[in-house]
């Protein structure tokens, strides 16, 4: 993979006028009896921002290998532009069993030639941690499925492609890393980009068009997910096609999107008039007065008092002279790096883990449902509904409201006909479906949500929000997934490694500054210790959870306690120096695009980002060679 200068970075993403890259005809593709796709074209040009979305098993996955060239159209055909270099990020890698992350990222390319390329460091640091000889010289096949698809991310982010086809690109990424990737996928201009994703979030941020595959067909949006929505419910509306549950749950999305926060709403292309009278008559997504009102019921005064708290796992000290309290009718998003401690936390109000030190205190009406990252062991010829009756016929929603279970699984994704599907024959996301399902019809009045979003499409997604702001009880969210965290919560707590819980009073934004204003060190110990964290969680409840990307690091040569300070006070100046000279490339990279056309100024700014480039080398090799 040969280095690529910033002044090529700049010709390829900002002096080539737009040109059409992929273009798909008429293409057709069926598995069995059942069609994915029927006669759909489509076209991509340069630097379209595309996110597709659709129902699990609707094709979107289908749709973009066919892009891509990987897999073939039963009819029609694709044709790609001559020179168009394409990336695909599917859910296996191309790695081999001897393949060094070295090696699996740069293609093999000799260390000289990409170890001066500013963009190769960034994505590296970003996403595995750093690029070390320690790093670098790990086999891949000693790695875990998560940390694999970074290096296979980080692949794709180095390569110089026209084209990347991203499926589930923010899976095992936290939310400062899915944060970075937004803003450096945009930072890419001229790069076309068609993803496929749950994180809505991520569509809203990094795309400017929707293509959402239903019925064989794919229908085409302009802006981000939150256009897509609007335009979603104005089509049902006009056509009056669609059933008038599914309406009121678009309307209902839509009415939060524009009550939040301004910038969600500021660059999708709708008409804000068009939005206003859709939603004019659209209460609040919770009626908070009144849950908290049945919470209060259900819960009495107490639901946990964490006194004076300090927990340990693996050695390593987690939770630290804590005092808390989870109040009746909190809704509770929890927030923090891999590693620090966030499952463990839920794990040790739930009883599954004894504090080292301080006390816990449970409500005696408290009645736990736990939605953890591992799928529970269910008769494979158990039908669907079966299993969901063995729970609850009907389950009560708070204000007279309840729901047989086939009306729970309906609102979940299973119609009519699936509900008779045999357990055994459902996919990964389907019994994850199934799972929450069958928590919910067992009326908790504390419901602890575990990564709740993984395997669900975006309309399952927004009907667990629906059901969740009837939810009376308290509600304690860990996720990746911000536009959920921001959807269903109300108030957020961090865990930063440092032992500590924060209250987070300006949200998911505030945990984002709390973190990048975190010292790389203390990044590094809370992601490194993971591992160790994650082994005795293992052992306990036989689960494995995804580590962050500094798990690619080791730890350091043991060393004396004076060296030690005196390394340390070293490292932290050039932390920040290393901080600065970042900026700096920063701010230079944005003046390049910003005066793409204005030669000599563009040849100056390049002679300025090189010295800076050069110092910020320096000073990385000196804190490597410290941290070493």
């Amino acid at each position: 993979m040969p280095a690529v200068s910033a002044a090529r970075c700049l010709d390829h993403n900002h002096l080539v006028a737009p040109k059409n890259l992929i273009s798909a005809e008429s293409i057709s593709k069926a598995f069995g009896h059942r069609p994915l796709l029927d006669k759909v074209s489509l076209g991509v040009a340069e630097g379209d921002r595309i996110g597709v979305v659709g129902r699990n098993g609707a094709g979107k996955s289908t749709l973009i290998k066919i892009l891509a060239g990987l897999e073939p159209a039963d009819a029609g055909r694709v044709a790609t532009g001559a020179d168009v270099r394409i990336g695909y990020l599917g859910q296996r890698d191309p790695f081999g069993e001897s393949d060094t992350v070295e090696s699996a990222v740069t293609g093999g390319a000799p260390h000289h030639q990409w170890a001066t390329d500013a963009n190769v460091r960034t994505v590296m640091t970003a996403l595995l941690g750093g690029f070390n000889d320690r790093i670098l010289s790990r086999s891949i096949s000693g790695m875990s499925g998560g940390e694999r698809r970074r290096v296979d991310l980080a692949r794709l982010l180095v390569s110089d492609l026209d084209v990347l086809l991203l499926d589930e690109p923010t899976n095992h990424l936290d939310v400062d890393v899915i944060a970075w990737l937004a803003q450096y996928l945009k930072s890419r201009t001229r790069l076309s980009i068609i993803v496929v994703t749950h994180d809505r979030w991520f569509l809203d941020e990094v795309c400017d068009a929707m293509w959402e595959v239903v019925d064989g067909s794919v229908e085409e949006y302009e802006g981000g997910y939150s256009a897509f929505v609007l335009a979603k419910a104005e089509r049902q509306r006009q056509s009056r096609v669609e059933e008038s549950r599914r309406n009121n749950l678009i309307r209902k999305e839509l009415a939060w999107l524009r009550r939040g926060a301004p910038a969600r709403t500021t660059k999708p292309k709708f008409r804000i008039d068009a939005a206003n009278e859709l939603i004019a008559a659209e209460p609040p997504p919770r009626d908070s007065a009144q849950l908290l009102a049945f919470a209060n019921a259900r819960l009495g005064k107490t639901v946990f008092e964490v006194q004076d708290v300090q927990m340990s796992v693996a050695g390593r000290v987690l939770i630290d002279h804590l005092t808390w309290s989870v109040a009746p009718g909190g809704r509770i998003g929890i927030l923090g790096v891999n590693g620090a401690g966030k499952t463990s936390l839920v794990r040790l109000l739930l009883g599954e883990l004894a504090p080292t030190g301080g006390k816990l205190v449970t409500g005696t009406t408290v009645k736990v449902g736990y939605l953890s990252q591992h799928l529970e062991e269910l008769d494979p010829t158990w039908r669907t509904l079966e299993a969901v009756e063995r729970i609850a016929n009907r389950v009560e929603l708070g204000s007279g409201k309840e729901l047989t279970a086939s009306q729970l699984c309906e609102r979940l994704g299973f119609g009519p006909d699936a509900q008779w599907t045999p357990v055994g024959d459902l996919s990964g996301g389907e019994r994850r479906r199934l799972q929450l399902t069958r928590l919910l019809m067992s009326a908790p009045n504390v419901l602890v949500l575990d990564e709740p979003t993984n395997d669900f499409d975006t309309e399952t997604l927004a009907a667990l929000e629906d059901l969740l702001d009837s939810f009376g009880g308290t509600l304690l969210v860990i996720s990746h997934d911000r536009f959920f965290l921001e959807r269903v919560c109300d108030n957020f707590h961090a865990l930063l490694g440092d032992a500590a819980l924060r209250e987070l009073t300006g949200g998911i934004d505030q945990y984002l500054e709390l973190h990048r204003a975190l010292p790389p060190s203390t990044a590094r110990t809370a992601a490194g210790d993971h591992r160790a964290a994650d082994s005795a969680n293992q052992a306990s409840t036989g689960a494995h959870a995804s580590p962050g990307a500094a798990n690619l690091a080791e730890s350091s040569t043991p060393m004396s306690a004076a060296q030690q300070r005196l390394n340390a006070k070293e490292m932290s100046k050039l932390e920040r120096q290393i901080a600065k000279l970042d900026a700096q490339a920063t701010a230079l990279h944005a003046q390049l695009a910003e005066h793409a056309t204005d030669f000599e100024r563009v040849s100056a700014l390049n002679d300025q980002l090189r010295a800076v480039q050069t110092d910020l080398t320096a000073a990385e090799e000196a804190w490597l060679a410290l941290a070493e």
